[in-house]
């Protein structure tokens, strides 16, 4: 797959809107894809799916997180934020989490990531446990908080710096994410000096550093305009095509979702809970051809169902049918 997605620095560099070398595969009939429609209540336990590996990049198993809040009258009370999380991610997999605002997305990224605890429940990644933060999982956000007074290599650096690697491994790893990212001839930029884009592919190299089994991607790109969010997905999966990376993307993107995920978890609010594991059946590598496909289409009304279903203000108008409009 490496070979299909090689990355071209000139593009990515001249900002071009192409995708890029990807070749698309025919895409399967749209009756391969499964309908979703099994009820919250009735979901199975996840299943190891880690593509021969012995234990899958990230395990979660019947995590729950309640925080306490204060009322306008200044008595604490507990908010559930997360109930009976069940979650598994293969290893090299890309599963996309979509859910409304207060479904615990982000809490449940924090809570992988070792940035919170779990009040119950237990949390693995390559079958070891979660008990602090570690170099087995990377964040991105939606803001890259790149330094202002480092350029961009000296960012990437960061994370090497506080791991104590010698400077001369330091500069070849550098240098090689640096080319990973496009960005070669921008290395002594400052933040301010570079395009949105930029920055956030400077915050994903410097995420990639020690090389990290899992990325956790909390809406990396959602700050771009359409265009150049599309671009950087696809630009995204190339970066994911050369590296042994495991990726959970946080997204409001159903499109989004169906382009770069190999599934789509759904979540609900309130508090928040699984209520479908939607399987991606597109073959790779792709390209943004593909969302026009028919199979793309049945994949976005099985996930949109499941999000209108927990969400009043998404409830389809008398007279028209979830697939009119």
């Amino acid at each position: 797959m490496a070979s299909a997605a090689t990355t071209n620095a000139t593009r990515l560099n001249s900002g071009a809107t192409a995708p890029g070398q990807l070749t698309a595969n025919p895409v399967r009939p749209a009756a391969a894809i499964p309908a979703a429609t099994t009820p919250a209540t009735a979901l199975p336990a996840p299943q190891i799916a880690s593509k021969g590996m012995s234990a899958p990049a990230i395990l979660v198993r019947d995590v729950h997180k309640t925080f306490d809040s204060t009322e306008q009258r200044g008595r604490g009370r507990a908010v559930e934020v997360l109930r009976g999380i069940d979650l598994i991610v293969g290893q090299h997999e890309i599963v996309a989490l979509i859910g409304p605002n207060g479904s615990g997305k982000s809490t449940l990224l924090r809570i992988i990531g070792g940035l919170l605890a779990p009040d119950q429940g237990r949390v693995e990644l390559g079958g070891e446990p979660v008990v602090g933060p570690s170099g087995r999982a990377a964040f991105v956000f939606q803001d890259p908080r790149l330094l202002p007074w480092r350029d961009a290599v000296s960012n990437i650096r960061l994370p090497l710096e506080f791991a104590g690697w010698p400077r001369s491994r330091q500069d070849a790893r550098t240098a090689e994410l640096l080319d990973l990212v496009g960005l070669g001839d921008f290395a002594g930029a400052r933040p301010h000096e570079l395009s949105g884009g930029m920055r956030q592919r400077v915050a994903i190299a410097r995420a990639l550093a020690l090389e990290p089994s899992v990325l956790l991607l909390d809406e990396p790109f959602s700050a771009l305009d359409a265009l150049n969010r599309e671009r950087f997905n696809a630009e995204l999966l190339e970066l994911w095509a050369r590296t042994e990376t495991a990726i959970l993307l946080v997204t409001h993107s159903i499109s989004e979702a169906i382009f770069l995920a190999d599934r789509a978890v759904v979540l609900a609010p309130g508090p928040g809970r699984v209520v479908a594991d939607i399987a991606i059946d597109l073959p790779r590598p792709r390209v943004l051809d593909d969302l026009d496909a028919q199979a793309v289409g049945e994949i976005g009304r099985a996930i949109r169902r499941h999000l209108v279903a927990q969400d009043d203000r998404l409830k389809i108008a008398p007279g028209r049918t979830a697939s009119s409009g």
